[in-house]
């Protein structure tokens, strides 16, 4: 049974006056359930991905923004407000909202950004009075669906020396593996197994999301987790080497959703 969304009763100025929906909507878009919009405005686009990530403002230092990184389900909106609507009427409106709704507001930055969460479930309203843009993205782990062999593996390192094994997953900004990568890691160590002569490397690499140095450094962490993964199940610490080289060689373009993720990713490479 599917789990009802948390509901947000959304306390918006003049909302007897305004209908909260709009014949100007784009096709197919509707608003979520958990925040509805500031009456009078219309839905110029909508998305709805089963899974995406976005950087969320949590807070500021040395006059910089700090991000948060989330990856989840992520729905998006883009609204035009309705006429004499000022930028500090829409912020107002939706912090109190927010907060109705029992969200705990993140961030602030009066009048053009909202980040609140509630749970594992972010909203983050960008605003310029005109427009605003509103995000709903619950952080979870990926469902992996594509899946690698120890035959698949061996082939690829048998035709060209390395193979990238997708599915072996961390913690967002972490080298913690999560449990959906004990799939993959089992071949992984079963590719070892089957062939007590063969050494590796591993390879980390990352998308550009985030500073040069931080990727890099984590890019050595993640592959050394994977070293120590399967030292931990059996493997001569002598026959795994780790590398982690952060986002110096992408394999896709880092400006899509696609390819970042097909950046981020551990590879295998015959010694």
């Amino acid at each position: 049974m599917k789990k009802a969304l948390p509901a947000i009763v959304c306390l918006f100025l003049l909302a007897g006056t305004h209908p909260l929906w709009s014949q100007d909507d784009a096709e197919g878009c509707k608003d979520s359930p958990l925040v509805s919009r500031m009456p009078g405005s219309s839905i110029h686009s909508c998305d709805n991905k089963d899974y995406d990530q976005k950087d969320i403002i949590v807070g500021e230092k040395d006059g910089s923004d700090v991000n948060k990184h989330v990856e989840g389900p992520l729905q998006s909106w883009d609204y035009g407000t309705r006429e004499g609507v000022s930028d500090l009427q829409v912020f107002r409106n939706f912090e109190t909202a927010l907060k109705t709704g029992g969200f705990q507001i993140v961030f602030e930055r009066n009048p053009g950004y909202i980040s609140a969460r509630k749970g594992n479930t972010w909203v983050v309203i960008e605003n310029s009075g005109s427009y605003y843009d509103q995000t709903i993205i619950t952080e979870q782990a990926m469902k992996q669906e594509v899946t690698a062999d120890a035959s698949s593996l061996k082939d690829e390192l048998d035709k060209s020396g390395r193979v990238a094994v997708y599915g072996i997953l961390f913690d967002t900004g972490k080298a913690t593996l999560q449990p959906a990568s004990n799939g993959p890691l089992n071949e992984v160590l079963k590719l070892l197994q089957d062939d007590g002569s063969l050494k590796l490397r591993i390879e980390g690499h990352t998308d550009n999301v985030g500073g040069e140095a931080a990727n890099q450094t984590l890019s050595e962490k993640r592959a050394q987790s994977v070293r120590d993964w399967l030292i931990s199940h059996g493997i001569a610490a002598g026959r795994l080497t780790a590398q982690g080289f952060g986002a110096t060689k992408p394999v896709a373009d880092n400006s899509t959703d696609e390819g970042r993720a097909k950046n981020r990713r551990v590879e295998l490479v015959k010694l």
